[in-house]
């Protein structure tokens, strides 16, 4: 039997789509342990709402819900948003219908209630572990981006400090003492470093202490 390190889905934002508000209730305290932010909502208005103004890396909907369905529901977001986020549907039917629409939908996989709580997080994990793995293929490539960028080996420790401290906004946030307390390295030489990153525009500074890395900047080297 395959073990699963469910501790890797606590970097990824997941949305709820589900008219049983108990449910709904039940699934989401459970996902909360385990998810960085999980957005529970019991209307497609709702959802699209999220949608809009969230960063979302799955999508989990029922499909027959109040007055609506969520099939539907997904052809529209697919159509209207060009949207491109992994999705779990759920259902208490097993109609073949419904499981060739999610087919044609191309959704990661098809769960049929009562939910099976193991099922779903193992679901979620096999969806965001090549998401995963591809960010460290990135970030290693990145690395070796950025070393090129630069003349001194020294530094080299302070690339990949910086590479693998980046949010998911590609935000980088440090002070050149928080730096030199895990690396030694010397001030002036760290500072050289920022410098030449910032005349390069793959490292530029938008706040205190607050760096923006563009990986676009970093690919023309």
């Amino acid at each position: 039997m395959i073990e699963r390190d469910l501790n890797i889905l606590n970097n990824f934002n997941l949305l709820y789509l589900e008219d049983d508000r108990s449910l709904l209730t039940h699934t989401k305290d459970i996902l909360d342990d385990f998810m960085n932010n999980v957005f529970a909502v019991n209307r497609s208005k709702e959802a699209l709402e999220i949608i809009e103004k969230e960063k979302i890396d799955i999508f989990i909907s029922d499909i027959l819900l109040e007055d609506e369905n969520g099939i539907d529901f997904l052809k529209q977001l697919k159509n209207e948003k060009k949207f491109d986020i992994p999705t779990i549907l759920i259902t208490a039917h097993t109609d073949t219908k419904y499981l060739l629409d999610a087919i044609k939908l191309k959704v990661e996989n098809y769960i049929v209630k009562p939910i099976n709580i193991k099922e779903l997080l193992n679901t979620i994990h096999d969806i965001v572990f090549p998401i995963i793995q591809a960010q460290e293929i990135q970030k290693n490539s990145n690395v070796i981006k950025m070393i090129s960028a630069v003349t001194d080996g020294k530094q080299v420790d302070v690339i990949k400090y910086i590479v693998s401290h980046l949010n998911n906004e590609s935000i980088f946030m440090a002070s050149y003492s928080d730096i030199m307390n895990e690396i030694s390295i010397s001030k002036p030489t760290l500072i050289k470093l920022f410098k030449e990153l910032s005349e390069k525009k793959i490292l530029v500074k938008i706040a205190h202490k607050t760096y923006k890395f563009d990986e676009k900047e970093l690919n023309k080297i």
